[in-house]
């Protein structure tokens, strides 16, 4: 019976969900170090609030965000990159990325849409499609909505969740119904 024990199972079930947790927590902690470099008051930074609320929400520590806000400062490195892309059936997708590594990201970002019959776009070329956030903060939202067939939608979902898993990606927005 080696192998059967209950803390064996316990032990893996923990260990996975210790990882997708910990890489939402670095996404999270990352966006929060892009926004407090214009002001790391959130009172007078609507951007840095919102994440740091979405912070909160995701239950991460208060001693990480508050060390994720003073290292805003000596961080220049971050940078915040929004990326645009057509998939399947020529629906537009826009990519939002904070990463260290502008090369580095682009070129996974490529290897990922490839993997999918996607593209990179030119700058410019898929945000005619969408409203930009507002203020800076919020979701780009679609002007218009494209209808694409089950199997391009079966695709798709599976690019953006590809997409969504990358650490560097901090959303993933698509014009398709």
């Amino acid at each position: 019976m080696s192998g059967h024990s209950k803390w064996h199972q316990i032990k893996h079930r923990k260990e996975a969900a210790d990882q997708k947790r910990g890489a939402l927590f670095s996404k999270i902690l990352k966006a929060i170090s892009v926004a407090a470099r214009e002001n790391a008051d959130p009172a007078l930074n609507p951007r840095l609030k919102t994440a740091i609320e979405k912070a909160r929400v995701a239950n991460v520590p208060n001693d990480n965000i508050e060390r994720s806000i003073s290292r805003s400062s000596e961080n220049k490195q971050l940078e915040e990159l929004v990326l645009e892309a057509y998939g399947p059936e020529g629906s537009a997708i826009i990519i939002e990325a904070v990463t260290d590594n502008r090369n580095r990201t682009i070129a996974e970002i490529k290897h990922i849409l490839g993997e999918y019959e996607a593209k990179l776009g030119e700058q410019g070329s898929a945000r005619w499609a969408f409203d930009p956030p507002a203020g800076g903060t919020g979701d780009w939202r679609s002007k218009f909505t494209q209808t694409v067939s089950e199997t391009s939608k079966t695709k798709l979902d599976g690019l953006v969740v590809a997409l969504e898993e990358h650490g560097d990606i901090q959303k993933v927005t698509t014009n398709t119904q």
